[in-house]
């Protein structure tokens, strides 16, 4: 049983809040509680929206000790709900586990032959099957299917998309009747109106997002997870392009340029989420500068970009009577510095005591 005094965000009221022995959060005091913290700045346990449990630093499928690692790494940042955008393991063994976030569950991604990274994807010959594939992947995961919008054909040397407008509107009502929702990747802007209109759920990445595009996804509720973070790999991506110069040129641009898309869905009333997109490349436990990095573009509130805003996009708690205890300490106000996001002071998950980083 434990008691945590502090500066209760997003509130912004000093609270005292009470942890029970079932590691839910109590309705009043509890007599001879532990006092962890007395002073600080509580936050509901951050969200990592963009993220690959089980994907491995050379972009290939990991191992479940790995996975294990990796949602571990994400714990001790803070992040302790994690939305996996796609992944080639089976990480369900690790929702089981009471000291690891909870880890909701994209499935498989969903492409075309040769039009991702190998070895990450189920790859669809026929494009006509995406529906089918789409309520299948919708059984396997936790309410979300990933579909790849674009990716680079090598025949016309550059982003194009993957899917017919037609097979994409059948696709998206499949899942939606499955009671899931759908997001894609999309780096491009070639790709976007027809997953728009087809009513999409959310927009990953969205570098190539216009006013026109940003407008159509205020009005119709779509998310966009941008993955700075991520965008920051465009440059070296585009270096390593050196048969595709039109593709290297196109991806300086949209890295050049990211930053102000966010600013610009943020203030047209797009609903705007942190995701690192780590797992890859991109290292896990790195929420704080996805947090950082929307901040310095312009969100209003990367803070809760990451926290009490994410939870309530994606159905969890935040810290309320009769939920698990799930949240992070910190010594300054992270609104005001979101770089204090990267010190912990304390994480609890589930009313267990972890020391942060």
């Amino acid at each position: 049983m434990y008691r945590l005094r502090g500066v209760l965000l997003p509130a912004g009221e000093t609270v005292e809040l009470f942890v029970g022995p079932d590691g839910l959060l109590a309705d009043g005091p509890i007599a001879g509680a532990e006092t962890l913290v007395d002073g600080g700045w509580i936050v509901p346990g951050l969200v990592d929206a963009h993220c690959h449990v089980g994907l491995g630093p050379d972009g290939g499928p990991a191992d479940l000790e790995t996975a294990d690692e990796q949602a571990r790494t994400d714990r001790d940042a803070g992040a302790l709900l994690l939305r996996d955008c796609g992944s080639p393991l089976d990480t369900t063994p690790l929702q089981a586990r009471a000291d690891l976030p909870e880890i909701i569950r994209a499935a498989r991604h969903l492409a075309r032959p040769k039009r991702y990274v190998p070895g990450l994807a189920l790859e669809l010959d026929d494009p006509a099957l995406l529906p089918e594939a789409v309520a299948e992947q919708a059984a396997a995961g936790d309410g979300w299917v990933k579909l790849v919008g674009d990716w680079i054909d090598r025949g016309a040397g550059d982003l194009a998309p993957l899917w017919s407008d037609e097979v994409l509107v059948a696709a998206i009502d499949a899942a939606h009747a499955a009671g899931a929702r759908v997001t894609a990747h999309v780096f491009g802007a070639e790709a976007i109106p027809g997953l728009v209109r087809a009513g999409i759920d959310c927009i990953e990445h969205g570098t190539g997002l216009t006013d026109d595009l940003i407008a159509e996804m205020a009005d119709r509720g779509t998310a966009l997870v941008p993955t700075l973070i991520n965008v920051e790999t465009f440059p070296d991506i585009a270096a390593r392009a050196t048969r595709y110069p039109a593709y290297a040129e196109h991806m300086r641009r949209l890295h050049a340029g990211a930053a102000d898309v966010v600013r610009r869905a943020c203030e047209a009333g797009v609903p705007v989420y942190a995701g690192t997109d780590a797992g890859g490349v991109i290292a896990h436990g790195r929420i704080a500068d996805e947090v950082v990095a929307l901040h310095e573009a312009g969100h209003p509130d990367a803070l809760g970009a990451a926290s009490w805003a994410a939870r309530r996009w994606l159905g969890r708690p935040g810290l309320e009577p009769g939920h698990p205890a799930d949240l992070a300490v910190y010594p300054d106000d992270p609104r005001a510095d979101p770089t204090v996001l990267r010190r912990p002071t304390l994480v609890v998950l589930r009313g267990r005591i972890h020391p942060g980083r």
